[in-house]
C-alpha cells in the first residue's frame, strides 16, 4: 500500500494579536504543518513559543519574507493579525523590493500595499490564502449573538450606522463608526476600532454609545478581516457602549466563548448583520 502524500506546509504571516495564534491552533488540530514569519513590530514574542519554526523580519523587508518561504518550500500562505495603518506608513523602513512596490502604486493606502504584495509573493510561487479557511466557526452568524437583544434605540442606531459605515468603507476611509442616539459621534481612519470608541466617548458626555463595524463591499479576505475580541468588549464597556452590530460572515470573532461572556456580563447586545445581496455582489 502507497505511502499517503506530505500534507503541503503553509508560511503563516503574523501580525499582533490572537488572531496568528488561532490560526496555528486551527492548522495543528487539522494536521497542516506551519512556519511563521513574525513581524519584529507587531507580532507577540510568545509566538516564539509556538512550537513551530519562527522567523523574525522587520516590516519592510518583503526580500527576506520571500527567502524564508523559498528555503521552506511554501507555496501557500496567510496573513493573521493586523498590522497597524500608521506603522504601514510611518514606521516602514522599505527594503529594494519593497521600493519597487512602492513606486508602482497609484493609490497608497493598505489595501493597494498588501495587494501589490500579493501579487509580488504570486509571481515568486507563493499564494495568499483566507485566514478564514481555518477559523469557520469564528465568523460571526447572523441575528442576536448575545443573551440581550438590541432594543429600539440601539436598533434604529445600528440602521444609520451601517448605511455610514458601508459608505466610508466604499470609499475606504474606514470601517467602523460610533452612534449616539441617532447621531454619528465619530468614524474610523487609520486609529483602530478602541481609539475612536474613547474618541466618542468623551465627545458623547455620558450617553450610551453603539459600535456599528462592516467589512468593505469588496473585502480581500486573504489579507483583510474584520475582527473583534474581548478588548472590544472591555473598550466599549468602559466607554459606555451598550449595542455592537457587526456583518455575519464576514467578522471574526476572536476567542468567540469569552467574548460573547464579556458581553453579557456587561449587558452588551452583539448582532450579526447580513449583507443587502446587491452589497454582497
Amino acid at each position: 500500500m502507497p505511502s499517503p502524500l506530505p500534507v503541503e506546509r503553509y508560511g503563516l504571516i503574523a501580525g499582533n494579536g490572537r488572531f496568528p495564534f488561532l490560526v496555528l491552533e486551527a492548522a495543528r488540530s487539522r494536521g497542516i504543518p506551519m512556519i511563521v514569519a513574525a513581524i519584529r513590530e507587531e507580532t507577540d514574542p510568545a509566538i516564539g513559543e509556538s512550537g513551530v519554526p519562527v522567523h523574525w523580519l522587520s516590516l519592510g523587508q518583503l526580500g527576506k519574507l520571500i527567502e524564508i518561504f523559498h528555503r521552506a518550500g511554501i507555496r501557500r500562505a496567510i496573513m493573521a493579525g493586523q498590522v497597524k495603518h500608521k506603522q504601514i506608513f510611518s514606521g516602514i523602513r522599505p527594503d529594494w523590493r519593497l521600493l519597487k512596490v512602492l513606486g508602482s502604486l497609484a493609490v497608497k493606502n493598505t489595501d493597494s500595499l498588501i495587494g501589490a504584495v500579493a501579487r509580488v509573493l504570486s509571481d515568486e510561487g507563493i499564494e495568499l490564502e483566507s485566514s478564514t479557511q481555518f477559523l469557520a466557526p469564528l465568523l460571526a452568524g447572523a441575528g442576536t449573538l448575545t443573551r440581550r437583544a438590541a432594543d429600539a434605540r440601539e436598533q434604529a442606531d445600528i440602521a444609520y450606522g451601517l448605511r455610514i459605515a458601508r459608505h466610508l468603507a466604499a470609499v475606504d476611509v474606514g470601517q467602523s463608526v460610533v452612534v449616539a442616539e441617532g447621531a454619528c459621534v465619530a468614524v474610523e481612519a487609520m486609529e483602530g476600532t478602541d481609539a475612536i470608541l474613547r474618541r466618542a466617548a468623551g465627545l458623547a458626555r455620558g450617553r450610551p454609545l453603539t459600535l456599528v463595524k462592516v467589512a468593505k463591499p469588496n473585502q480581500d479576505l486573504r489579507f483583510d478581516v474584520p475582527v473583534v475580541g474581548p478588548q472590544t468588549i472591555a473598550t466599549m464597556r468602559e466607554c459606555h457602549a451598550t449595542a455592537l452590530a457587526v456583518e455575519a460572515g464576514l467578522t471574526l470573532l476572536l476567542d468567540r466563548e469569552a467574548l460573547l461572556a464579556a458581553a453579557d456580563a456587561a449587558a452588551i447586545a452583539i448582532t450579526g448583520v447580513d449583507r443587502a445581496p446587491q452589497e454582497a455582489s
